[in-house]
């Protein structure tokens, strides 16, 4: 249905008319939008150096901030994961794809917005000469030139448009929450990669005390064996036990290693940095009693979870949107423009305008917009059923990180006493087989058990913290 109007005041007045259909349809908008629950905003992470030691540059491409990789620089936990939130790329992707997320919403808002263009055109043509062929309106040619603009405005699609609006909002709403779990995911590996440096130091520290405290004993042996207070026998074991010493002294280079390179890997360097590592944890204590309390604050406050429960409610806009499609749309368009340069004999005025209203009634597309309606209705369900799923697997996870942090716990006590008894049981095997009162067999598995022993407590303790930060990310404690 089109309107044709025949003064510039008559046009313009109709024009002015959907002024109020627009002003509905952006505040309908913006009450639908203030409906939609609130995502978890994206931690600005500090400037590092504002709260940690300042590392000095190095040349090459390296994250800014990084230390130069021949320097020796302290490292506490808590600086290392402010680090790894600045310099991970990882944190970088998902704070760019939730920006870009953003702009997924703002292009499907624009079809509520109105339209506006405008043109500017010349032709000189054979007046009154027609075209022939390849259009059926319009099709006489005059010399003229001319300018004008025109707009559009969808007034009502009866929800297509804003159901697809708020499902961009709320994919927008996920992208953050996705960007906040991935700072949750970075802090946990790297308290992960910080404690397993520092128990691979601790392994390498023990390994090298064994290995000086075999080399005494195998100095010691091949004297007496020489003084003929010995035999071959027992200088033989101690070689073996100094061999074994250095291996395991070895391994644990390599293991000490490999761990610091993870933890530059984690805090976002291309290269080789030895850190002095710090731990700036509390003494160990006691992990929480409640488990059913955990369970309902990592229900709450699990990203990962906010970010699935979005991108549900975001698909059952979506289907709502794809079911719309089977409804009218209402649309207003105008026009207006002057033809300074015409053929008198045939312009009347040199100005044109009108204004029109346009009612689209899909009717029959081959099923097309019922089959994606259906589509959409089913990807909705089958996202309600992975959140739910995820909440399963929260609350399983939640409590194996509490059990798992109970035994580590408690394995820290076992740890003391035993390198306790392996020590006196190491003390009394070296009287005895100095006194010759037992041979060196007895001694090298007492040796063997108080080295077993002390690697045990140099483990337990960071392992305890590690199940306990393996806990804190299960029931998404703050980073």
């Amino acid at each position: 249905m089109t309107i044709r109007l025949k003064t510039p005041m008559r046009w313009a007045a109709l024009v002015f008319l959907a002024i109020p259909f627009t002003a509905d349809v952006i505040s309908q908008t913006a009450r639908h939008r203030a409906e939609i629950p609130d995502a978890p905003p994206p931690r600005l992470i500090a400037e590092a150096g504002a709260q940690s030691t300042s590392f000095g540059g190095a040349s090459g491409t390296q994250a800014p901030g990084a230390p130069s990789s021949g320097a020796m620089q302290r490292l506490t936990r808590s600086q290392a994961e402010q680090m790894a939130l600045k310099s991970n790329p990882q944190v970088t992707v998902a704070r760019l794809l939730a920006l870009a997320q953003h702009q997924v919403y703002r292009e499907n808002r624009a079809a509520e917005l109105p339209t506006g263009t405008a043109a500017i055109t010349a032709v000189e043509a054979e007046d009154a000469s027609r075209i022939s062929a390849g259009a059926l309106t319009a099709s006489r040619l005059f010399t003229h030139a001319g300018a004008g603009g025109g707009f559009s405005q969808l007034l009502t699609d009866f929800g297509k448009t804003r159901n697809l609006v708020a499902s961009a909002a709320l994919q927008e709403k996920a992208q953050t929450a996705n960007a906040v779990a991935t700072q949750y995911d970075i802090v946990l590996a790297t308290d992960q990669a910080f404690y397993n440096a520092l128990q691979a130091e601790e392994t390498l520290k023990v390994a090298q005390q064994n290995v000086m405290t075999r080399q005494t004993l195998q100095s010691q042996v091949n004297q007496m064996t020489v003084n003929k207070l010995k035999s071959t026998l027992d200088l033989s074991f101690a070689n073996v036990n100094l061999s074994q010493a250095k291996l395991l002294a070895l391994d644990a280079q390599n293991n000490a290693d490999s761990t610091m390179a993870a933890l530059d890997a984690v805090l976002g360097l291309d290269h080789q940095v030895t850190f002095e590592l710090v731990d700036d944890g509390a003494n160990a204590e006691q992990p929480p009693t409640d488990i059913d309390q955990l369970v309902q604050a990592s229900l709450k406050q699990r990203p990962d979870l906010q970010a699935s429960q979005f991108s549900q409610q975001a698909a059952v806009k979506f289907s709502h949107a794809e079911r719309d499609q089977m409804l009218p749309s209402i649309t207003a368009a105008g026009t207006v423009g002057t033809v300074p340069i015409r053929p008198a004999q045939y312009y009347t005025t040199n100005w044109w305008g009108g204004i029109g209203v346009n009612v689209n009634i899909p009717v029959f597309n081959g099923f097309l917009y019922t089959s994606q309606a259906k589509e959409a209705s089913l990807r909705a369900q089958a996202a309600a059923e992975q959140t739910r799923d995820l909440r399963d697997r929260i609350v399983r996870d939640v409590r194996t990180a509490w059990l798992a942090a109970n035994t580590s716990y408690q394995r820290v006590s076992v740890t003391v006493e035993l390198l306790q008894e392996a020590n006196l049981g190491l003390k009394l095997a070296q009287t005895r087989y100095q006194m010759g009162l037992s041979s060196i067999v007895e001694l090298s598995q007492a040796e063997y058990q108080q080295t077993d022993a002390a690697i045990g407590n140099a483990n337990a303790e960071y392992q305890y913290r590690m199940a306990l930060a393996t806990l804190n990310y299960q029931i998404g404690s703050t980073p």
